[in-house]
């Protein structure tokens, strides 16, 4: 199994180190634009193996990417990371061109490649790279829904004063700090609804703060937040490369489901060894439903800015 990571940045670098330490990879690829920082980092991992036991190689590439050949799956964390005050759909312009130039340069050597898509804005970098590349639509992935559910299990454990192992909730929707559905109604606690240990006043900032928990980080860290972005990535190359058939809310492409077409979108998919392979439905009700439309409705208006650039 071989897999590519392009961006060494801080999320890149992370996904690369979590992923090296599951041994999900015989091989492992780290690729950056800047010179030496994609070799530096992989010698820098390489030299953690006999401390961590992992048997992985890993080796890096500046802008290398014959070097990216034949690999299973391919992670693009590539662009400019969100300052603070800076929103996602910002970044449209600067990461779009980086985004579509990383994925034909992918693909040249690898056609066959699973596509992780983690650069933001995330939905909108996913249908890029879906309209752009030609690739069957179970190979591309959206990674954001998985940081954001893990996020929204964060906050409900601290409410709740519990481990957050013990808890299924998810996040749907766009994975922007307006567009993101964390789903508190079918939150459970080892399978009863976490509804009936919090009240309405908990369960309102639970969702308020999961749907900022990206802007929070950026605004305390100056930068993106990279250690669970890494984890969330890792998370989702291993049911790929594992074939564990995980339910994760991914960005995909959905084609008539909850009541959306023509766009990428945080829906519940199941992950395994071609990619995703079929939606779940939840069942929104009215009000869910309706917000998830809004939601498809802001995300469809970022789309439109790829048309002017």
């Amino acid at each position: 199994m071989k897999i590519t990571v392009v961006g060494a940045g801080a999320v890149g670098a992370t996904s690369a180190d979590n992923i090296a330490r599951k041994e999900l990879a015989s091989e492992l690829v780290l690729l950056d634009i800047k010179e030496g920082i994609a070799e530096g980092k992989a010698l820098d991992m390489m030299q953690t193996a006999a401390l961590f036991g992992f048997d992985t190689r890993i080796t890096g590439s500046t802008n290398d990417y014959s070097k990216t050949a034949d690999s299973d799956v391919v992670v693009i964390t590539s662009g400019l990371p969100r300052k603070p005050g800076m929103t996602r759909e910002e970044l449209i312009g600067t990461n779009a061109s980086i985004v579509k130039g990383v994925t034909e340069n992918l693909l040249k050597y690898s056609p066959n490649a699973i596509i992780i898509v983690v650069s933001n804005p995330m939905d909108t970098m996913t249908y890029l790279t879906l309209t752009s590349s030609g690739v069957p639509k179970e190979r591309i992935i959206g990674m954001g829904g998985i940081l954001d559910s893990a996020r929204f299990k964060c906050y409900l454990s601290q409410a709740l004063g519990c481990s957050p192992n013990d808890l299924n909730a998810i996040v749907v929707g766009g994975h922007g700090d307006t567009t993101m559905i964390p789903l508190i109604r079918y939150a459970t606690w080892n399978s009863v609804p976490v509804t009936e240990f919090l009240s309405q006043e908990q369960q309102q900032k639970i969702v308020a703060d999961t749907m900022v928990g990206g802007a929070t980080l950026t605004k305390l860290l100056g930068t993106s937040a990279w250690y669970a972005p890494g984890a969330a990535v890792a998370a989702l190359v291993e049911s790929i490369v594992r074939d564990e058939k995980r339910l994760f809310s991914c960005s995909v492409s959905v084609n008539g489901e909850y009541g959306q077409s023509d766009i990428c979108l945080g829906v519940p998919v199941i992950i395994g060894r071609n990619g995703w392979e079929k939606i779940i439905d939840y069942k929104l009700n009215e009000q869910e439903q309706t917000t998830f439309s809004k939601s498809a409705d802001a995300v469809r208006n970022m789309n439109d800015v790829l048309k002017t650039l």
